[in-house]
């Protein structure tokens, strides 16, 4: 990580966005199969846990790979889940015709997403990934196609960055929120069984 960069993202310090072998276990254990190229844990459970995955832009078998703040949680992406299958995203994307303040501030933080990729990228030591120049994630930024990315964005920059990632929080507070844990300690024991 940038030597002068203070991660925003929730749970972390520059000490904690570094992934550890607990983390890769642990998501891995959250989307039921084996996690790869993980670059970063730039938002972290209040017990510690990832909530979000950043992945290299560039994937170990040569893939580009767009979705750099990938939401891992299973909590969280079911809570999404439930607004997507609402149609949640329709509605955000049609207020961006109507309001130019928040079709900026999401074109802004298109603008972001795209920066702090090009800064995993970086780090990671990996040549640019011209198949993905431009392209951001979630829709962003004419459109909201996909809430588990806008939210990831969110938890992994702060808020106030990403308008419908802030939103989206705002949303599923019913059924998560950044102050609680919801994790299942079979995630780490099984780890901790592993290494035994």
């Amino acid at each position: 990580m940038s030597e002068n960069r203070i991660p925003a993202g929730f749970g972390v310090t520059a000490e904690t966005t570094a992934p550890t072998a607990l983390d890769v276990h642990v998501l891995s254990q959250q989307l039921g199969r084996k996690v790869r190229d993980v670059a970063e844990i730039p938002a972290r459970c209040v017990c510690g846990n990832p909530l979000v995955a950043a992945t290299a832009p560039r994937l170990s078998n040569g893939s580009p790979f767009p979705t750099v703040f990938y939401l891992a949680h299973p909590v969280i992406t079911a809570a999404v889940s439930r607004f997507e299958a609402e149609g949640v995203m329709y509605e955000m994307t049609d207020r961006l015709e109507d309001d130019a303040e928040l079709a900026a501030a999401y074109q802004a933080a298109h603008e972001n997403y795209l920066a702090e990729r090009d800064r995993i990228r970086r780090e990671a030591g990996i040549d640019e990934v011209p198949e993905i120049e431009g392209v951001s994630a979630g829709g962003m930024p004419t459109r909201v196609k996909c809430l588990h990315a806008v939210l990831g964005h969110t938890l992994s920059v702060g808020r106030g960055v990403n308008p419908f990632g802030d939103e989206t929080l705002d949303l599923i507070r019913d059924y998560w929120t950044p102050e609680q844990c919801a994790c299942d300690p079979a995630w780490r024991e099984s780890f901790e069984a592993e290494e035994a």
